[in-house]
């Protein structure tokens, strides 16, 4: 795989600095049941990394020093960590949301099969990756089979309760775009996907959330293959906004990679951006339980334009609709 950090600084990009600290964002572990061509994360079934029990300790104990509102869960696909049940029922037990980044199929595999069970018993949002209503998109991106298993996926989280009106059982859905484009508008192709999944199989849900591909990983080196990524990321800076800025998710986030450092956002985790103003040691979790985050700055590179660019897009969405 082509490496395109280095593409990606110096950068123009505005400074900016982190607000309140309200989410931690936590990645499991790199394995997952699919390999996604638009995946940042370049994660896969041949992924081995994972977070351990130890580090999933210091993640509690983060939320409760801080007390955080959200938790919020990612992979490759955060459910086969071995952990993820015992993080899920513990960060519940202190009052905390969290939030399960699931691809669908995952609720399909071995050993999984009470998992849309156990996620509504501990009322976690649900962000569900389908990055179309139509089949031949979905399946083109994520792997031939996958739109049927993930239609049957969103019915039974239907079923529980997920995604009906006044349930507490958040159901969100995750579009990103197919080939080096902006998302379209979030607000009418949010109509259109509750037309399409409920005239043709009845699914409900609560909102979408159109997300910007990032040149990074498996997507940047697929642009580096096709001549694309310069292009790419000029699209990104034309198209950047500075009305986007207040929204951006690393102004009240912080990321946790599976051995338990941090970064400013998920992007920077991917490409290695550590935390802090030129940060010549990478710092770990458990050495943060007492720090104050307010005001920090946040470390930008060319990737940042994507956050900022069009309607914005962060993890819960288009920023400016």
């Amino acid at each position: 795989m082509i490496d395109t950090a280095h593409l990606l600084q110096p950068t123009s990009f505005p400074a900016i600095h982190r607000g309140k600290l309200e989410t931690l964002q936590v990645n499991l572990g790199y394995r997952c049941n699919l390999s996604c061509v638009h995946c940042h994360v370049n994660a896969g079934p041949k992924r081995s990394e994972e977070m351990s029990r130890e580090t999933i300790d210091v993640v509690l104990r983060f939320l409760r020093n801080h007390q955080l509102k959200t938790l919020d869960l990612t992979g490759g696909a955060p459910e086969l960590n071995q952990d993820f049940r015992y993080l899920v029922e513990a960060a519940a037990g202190m009052g905390v949301h969290v939030i399960d980044r699931c691809n669908l199929t995952i609720l399909l595999e071995p050993g999984q099969e009470d998992l849309a069970e156990f996620l509504a018993a501990h009322e976690v949002e649900v962000v569900a990756s389908l990055p179309c209503y139509l089949e031949e998109n979905v399946d083109s991106q994520r792997g031939k089979g996958t739109y049927h298993d993930s239609i049957e996926d969103l019915k039974r989280l239907n079923q529980l309760g997920y995604g009906s009106l006044g349930s507490p059982l958040q159901l969100n859905l995750v579009y990103n775009p197919t080939g080096p484009s902006l998302p379209p508008p979030q607000g009418p192709l949010e109509a259109d996907y509750r037309k399409q999944l409920d005239e043709r199989f009845g699914i409900q849900f609560n909102q979408l959330f159109t997300i910007t591909n990032m040149p990074i990983q498996r997507f940047g080196s697929l642009l580096q293959s096709k001549g694309k990524f310069q292009e790419y990321l000029q699209l990104l800076r034309d198209s950047y906004r500075p009305e986007n800025l207040d929204g951006v998710m690393c102004r009240q986030l912080l990321s946790v990679d599976w051995q338990g450092y941090v970064y400013d956002c998920d992007f920077n985790q991917m490409l290695k951006i550590p935390l802090g103003h030129e940060n010549k040691v990478h710092p770990h979790l458990r050495d943060l339980l007492d720090s104050d985050f307010s005001a920090a700055p946040i470390r930008v590179a060319e990737h940042c334009f994507g956050c900022t660019a069009g309607q914005g897009s962060s993890c819960g969405g288009a920023l400016d609709e």
